[in-house]
């Protein structure tokens, strides 16, 4: 399993983790507090983690400058947009509110431009693609 496969592999467990972990507690406190960060986790932390990594598995892209800023900005905003979202969401009385807005905007702005890296990635030149 290559480099970029293997990270992205890793963190989509984590955050599958994280993310089925939510939605127990949410079904045992009968409480839906949580229901965002869960489908975030899920969605965008496990399974766009998960498809990026099963990419990198089966493709290896000629510009691997792009590739590393694609998984660093992936894994990043990720992190960023969820625990964004949960700061945001529950307010803790440690950090100001305007602190929690910034995190949970500058983590959903670095996953956006992961996502066009990602578009990006898709039209350019694999390793496969270059005749031997």
């Amino acid at each position: 399993m290559n480099k970029f496969s293997k990270i992205l592999l890793r963190f989509s467990a984590i955050f599958a983790v994280i993310g089925a972990f939510l939605g127990s507690h949410m079904a045992g406190a009968g409480s839906y507090a949580f229901k965002p960060i869960h489908a975030h986790s899920l969605v965008v932390g496990w399974l766009s983690l998960f498809a990026w990594a099963v990419y990198y598995q089966l493709f290896t892209p000629k510009l691997r400058f792009l590739a590393k800023l694609h998984v660093t900005s992936a894994i990043i905003g990720t992190i960023g947009l969820t625990t964004g979202m949960a700061m945001f969401i529950f307010k803790p009385g440690f950090m100001p509110e305007m602190i929690n807005t910034v995190f949970y905007i500058v983590g959903g702005s670095i996953l956006l431009i992961s996502f066009v890296l990602f578009l990006l990635l898709t039209f350019t030149k694999h390793e496969s693609d270059i005749k031997k």
